[in-house]
């Protein structure tokens, strides 16, 4: 990728979105499995989690000049995610007093915040993201001109912006969505 400091910046602002919708497809796709109903997870309205797209942009940022070692970016794609993971419910929960996931019922948890299963399924995502999805990504990041680069970052960022201005105040709750500090329900 070239390294004129626009191109870095549209690059890792669709990467934010695009790692931001894969997770919250994710997360509907499981939710509606398990729970048979659709349900908007995460604290925005938008249909994108920003935990995955922050954890898709330091997973490039990190490990992108290791994808030819599987193994290694495996490890440390859980090591970070996990990391991110816990910080972000410990964040959200004391800004807003919500857990947004609860993992108490899973078999090692720290605190409800991570398990294993989760550390593991972050790990193959962060591989995948990494060894598989960045190669393809960035020979498509390349194709697209840089007016329409320009154009739908701002487009994405405008949306983003007004509804994280407007979950500050009244952040996405409800049945499925969150729980209080107090529900320790079982909660994939």
């Amino acid at each position: 990728m070239k390294t004129n400091p626009a191109d870095r910046f549209y690059f890792y602002v669709l990467l934010f979105f695009i790692t931001a919708f894969a997770g919250w497809f994710w997360e509907v796709l499981l939710f509606f499995f398990t729970e048979h109903a659709f349900i908007n997870r995460g604290v925005y309205e938008g249909p994108y989690l920003p935990i995955y797209g922050t954890g898709g942009i330091l997973l490039c940022m990190l490990l992108s000049r290791l994808k030819k070692r599987p193994f290694l970016v495996f490890s440390l794609s859980l090591s970070v995610c996990t990391v991110l993971e816990y910080l972000t419910s410990y964040f959200l929960e004391h800004k807003w007093g919500i857990r947004w996931w609860n993992y108490s019922s899973h078999f090692l948890n720290i605190n409800g915040r991570v398990c294993l299963l989760g550390a593991v399924v972050f790990g193959l995502g962060g591989t995948a993201l990494v060894c598989l999805f960045l190669p393809f990504y960035e020979k498509l990041f390349e194709r697209i001109t840089p007016g329409w680069r320009k154009a739908v970052c701002l487009f994405l960022l405008l949306v983003f912006i007004i509804d994280g201005a407007r979950c500050a105040t009244r952040p996405n709750t409800g049945a499925g969505i969150s729980f209080s500090s107090n529900d320790f329900s079982i909660f994939p």
